[in-house]
Order: C-alpha cells, then sequence, then structure tokens
C-alpha cells in the first residue's frame, strides 16, 4: 500500500498527505475529512481502511497514527451548512479546511475518490478506492472515522432517543423508526432523500 508514497517520492514529492473523509452518508451530523501526512520510517503495520477495522482497533491506531505522524489535521462541516451548499461541497469544504491546517505544507495530496476543487498550486491524486489501495488515504481514514465517532457519541448524550452512540448517524432502521416517531433533532440533515422520504408525512 506503499507503492504511491514510494513513487510520488522517487519524483519528488516529500511531504505526501493522505486525503479521506467520514459521515458523507449519515443522516445527521457533521461530515469530518482528515489530512495525514505519514513518516514512513516508522511503525506503520495494520493500517488499513476504516471500514475493515473493528473500533477498537482504529482507536489503537489513531493513536499511533497521530503520535507519529509528520503532521495531521481535520475538518468539519455542521448539517446546517451542509444542508445549505450540499454533501459534495461541504465535503470538498471540509477536506480544503483539513489540508489548511495541517502544520506543514504538503507537496502532493493522495485523494480518496473524485477530483476536489482546486487546493492552490498543490498538485493531486485521486484514487478510487484510495482508502484500500494507499496507505496515507487509509490513515487519513482512520483519523476523521474517530474523530467523527468520537463526535456522535457526545452527540448521543444530548439526543439519546436517536442512538447515535450506536448507529454514528446512519440510517438504521432504529434510527429510521426514532425520526418517525420524533422527527428529526437540529443535528439532522433535513435535505437529504431518506430523511425527507422518512419524515416528509410530519409536514
Amino acid at each position: 500500500m506503499l507503492s504511491l508514497e514510494e513513487e510520488a517520492i522517487k519524483r519528488g514529492y516529500q511531504l505526501v498527505a493522505g486525503l479521506d473523509e467520514a459521515g458523507r452518508g449519515s443522516l445527521c451530523g457533521s461530515v469530518v475529512a482528515a489530512a495525514v501526512v505519514l513518516d514512513l520510517t516508522g511503525d506503520l503495520q495494520g493500517i488499513k481502511d476504516s471500514k475493515c477495522l473493528s473500533a477498537r482497533k482504529r482507536e489503537h491506531l489513531y493513536y499511533r497514527i497521530v503520535e507519529n505522524a509528520v503532521c495531521w489535521a481535520v475538518g468539519l462541516v455542521e448539517a446546517e451548512e451542509i444542508d445549505r451548499i450540499n454533501i459534495k461541497n461541504a465535503t470538498f469544504k471540509a477536506m480544503k479546511e483539513a489540508v489548511n491546517r495541517l502544520e506543514k505544507k504538503p507537496n502532493l495530496l493522495l485523494v480518496d475518490g473524485l477530483p476536489l476543487p482546486s487546493l492552490g498550486e498543490i498538485p493531486q491524486v485521486f484514487i478510487v478506492k484510495g482508502d484500500a489501495n494507499c496507505l496515507s488515504i487509509a490513515a487519513a481514514s482512520i483519523v476523521a472515522k474517530v474523530t467523527r465517532d468520537r463526535i456522535m457519541v457526545e452527540l448521543d448524550k444530548e439526543y439519546p432517543e436517536y442512538r447515535l452512540r450506536k448507529n454514528k448517524g446512519y440510517g438504521t432502521a432504529e434510527h429510521l423508526r426514532a425520526l418517525k416517531l420524533l422527527g428529526p433533532s437540529p443535528i439532522h440533515r433535513l435535505t437529504f432523500n431518506p430523511m425527507k422520504s422518512t419524515i416528509g408525512t410530519l409536514f
């Protein structure tokens, strides 16, 4: 999974950042992006796509990544703004925020999925299923996922009826039942189609 980073370094790119997001498909809460510049000489064992890891393993790897990375940062966009600018633009904004918050400016971005709008002069490589095929993106996916999961656990204390600690805001049957019964909370994304079809009869 290091082949892309190694090739980039051979080509003169010394600070290579992986970029990924978490929460794009959730019905509530923020979308979170992470940018990570790995120290390729450090302990990278076990880092892989966050979706393939247990919550406990993600937490363990999160600490190892943030303690040993050259630099890392996160960006987020809340539900109200997601409704206003749409999830695609909100994801781009969160990713830009994460990159701009890095302590050291990368000279190459390895981005999961589709191209981003311009991030100035920083060149980008877009990798389909990048979190499964690129170590830096996998590390970013772990940081983004753990960060967002922690946010949702805290929000569960304010909105326990939606069981956010368990479903992290995604459209589980339990979450959809709570929406039908109670309607949306202030942190729900009102423009999402699964949301509108579930709560539409309430309005």
